[in-house]
């Protein structure tokens, strides 16, 4: 596109050039099915109050002890349950600016190109992804055993069965619904060498072929992320290994650290008690998610992209602004609200548990009824690498 002029730029070329790039992320992912596409939110949230967060009624499934047919016992009529699932959209945006000054003096275009801007809010869609992904397993409500059930910790490296593992374990008989995985680069080449992991290609324009930053393992779409979750502190299985600490109940001496230390610091799990070690233990966090696991939808904003004039601010500044609204929602994983602040979730706010929670009926107490966790396609596997 041209060099970038705030009285002749259209807006509307630009966000049809947009969408016509090709998102090679984004794109992979709707293929493989992670996404769910919802394209009616938008009319959706014209129907409710303050149009970024909506509760679905969801139907549950017909349920109840059956009984004998033997002419003596009675029958008993039961309900079905409704559970809610909360929805929320998610806003972002973000502004760039270039001085006349800085064009001028060097010949160059700073401001960012229809290309570098889908890459940008690709980056930015999969960090909200992962912080959704880490708020879902730091839920504080445990009624429904999801947390538990659905993490799997590898003594070690990843190998071979580690991923077939934690789906039965999470899903059971349901495992086959698992289609992708998330993961850091050091576990995705430990997969590698292993050769457990292969590549995918991307040829662009020019006919040039280069590895993408996706990959499958075991039939599954691998996407590798640096950001995934490491986790540091202790760790059971090096217990007793050179540089370890022996935890004692107090009055610690060399070697050795005080329980009530401990307890202060981040280490993994938290239960540690005394007569146990601490040592260094870096471990990596890989997801398997299951097909469609987010409903998807890109909501749309009034302005997605516009370009503003600063005149006076050191001899003249073209800044471009962009905004965007999207829906990821997990599958039977209902967004809170308890600790957000305003309409839109930060990124921090999407990655604390207390903002999620399994789908239920709402009510309270030993009436609180949650969906079955082996419906959620969604398992954690911990490892060394």
């Amino acid at each position: 596109m041209a060099k970038f002029d705030s009285k002749t730029w259209n807006p509307n070329v630009f966000e049809k050039y947009r969408k016509k790039v090709p998102s090679t992320k984004e794109n992979t992912l709707i293929k493989n099915g992670l996404f769910d596409a919802k394209p009616n939110m938008t009319a959706r949230l014209r129907d409710e109050v303050g149009g970024n967060y909506f509760t679905e009624p969801i139907k549950g499934l017909i349920d109840g002890q059956v009984l004998n047919y033997d002419g003596v016992v009675n029958m008993e009529a039961t309900s079905r349950d409704t559970f809610e699932q909360g929805k929320i959209i998610i806003g972002r945006m973000k502004a760039w600016q270039e001085k006349d000054f800085s064009s001028e003096l060097t010949g160059e275009d700073f401001m960012p190109m229809a290309e570098e801007v889908n890459e940008y809010y690709e980056a930015v869609d999969q960090a909200d992804i992962l912080a959704i992904l880490k708020g879902i397993f730091a839920m504080t409500d445990k009624g429904a055993n999801f947390v538990e059930n659905h993490t799997y910790e590898v003594n070690g490296e990843l190998d071979a069965v580690a991923m077939n593992k934690a789906i039965q374990k999470a899903s059971g008989d349901k495992k086959k619904h698992f289609k992708i995985a998330f993961m850091h680069s050091l576990p995705a080449t430990n997969l590698e060498n292993l050769n457990l992991l292969e590549y995918l290609k991307y040829t662009d324009a020019n006919g040039i072929t280069r590895d993408l930053n996706l990959a499958t393992w075991n039939g599954k779409l691998v996407v590798i992320d640096d950001d995934m979750p490491v986790l540091e502190g202790y760790d059971e299985a090096t217990a007793e290994t050179v540089g370890a600490l022996k935890v004692v109940s107090s009055g610690a001496t060399t070697g050795q650290v005080n329980l009530a230390d401990v307890k202060k610091a981040n280490f993994y799990p938290s239960n540690v008690t005394a007569e146990n070690y601490v040592t260094s233990a870096t471990k990596y966090v890989s997801y398997v998610l299951g097909e469609k696991f987010f409903e998807y939808d890109n909501v749309g904003v009034k302005h997605p992209n516009e370009m503003g004039r600063d005149a006076k601010t050191n001899g003249g500044i073209d800044i471009l602004y962009t905004r965007q609204r999207k829906l990821f929602a997990p599958k039977w994983i209902s967004f809170t609200k308890k600790a957000m602040a305003s309409n839109s979730p930060t990124t921090e706010e999407l990655a604390n548990g207390q903002n999620w929670e399994v789908v239920n009926n709402g009510k309270s107490g030993g009436e609180k009824k949650y969906v079955n966790h082996k419906m959620i396609p969604l398992a954690r596997i911990i490892s060394r690498g």
